[in-house]
């Protein structure tokens, strides 16, 4: 089975994640901010993380920064999720080393077609 990171500061949106990917079949772990998804993610393997940009102790962009300095996140798929449609902040998460992105708020078709399409 998969597992998929879910790092969000949001309860709602964590629990949304957890039961769309749950249903489809993965394990889906949750993480409130950047610094409890790093610990996390040092403690197990994802083949998927799924971040929120805007967070408190640390944000979304530096979240990415630290996973892609751990060998086991240097190559592995890291979707950025955010409420911005911004140019910039896309650019921040791309030049940070997300794989991809996608805009809150999301309908499940949506996430469950972008899981797919990363991680299969």
């Amino acid at each position: 089975m998969k597992k998929i990171l879910a790092v969000d500061d949001s309860v709602s949106i964590r629990k949304s994640i957890s039961f769309i990917l749950s249903n489809e079949g993965y394990e889906v772990v949750e993480a409130e901010d950047g610094q409890d998804g790093l610990n996390k993610a040092k403690a197990e393997k994802f083949e998927l993380v799924i971040t929120d940009i805007n967070m408190p102790n640390m944000d979304g962009i530096q979240f990415i920064k630290e996973l892609r300095q751990l060998p086991d996140y240097k190559f592995a798929a890291i979707i950025a999720l955010t409420t911005e449609n911004q140019q910039s902040k896309m650019m921040e998460g791309k030049e940070a080393g997300a794989t991809g992105w996608i805009v809150k708020p999301f309908d499940s078709e949506k996430l469950v077609a972008v899981v797919k399409k990363v991680i299969g």
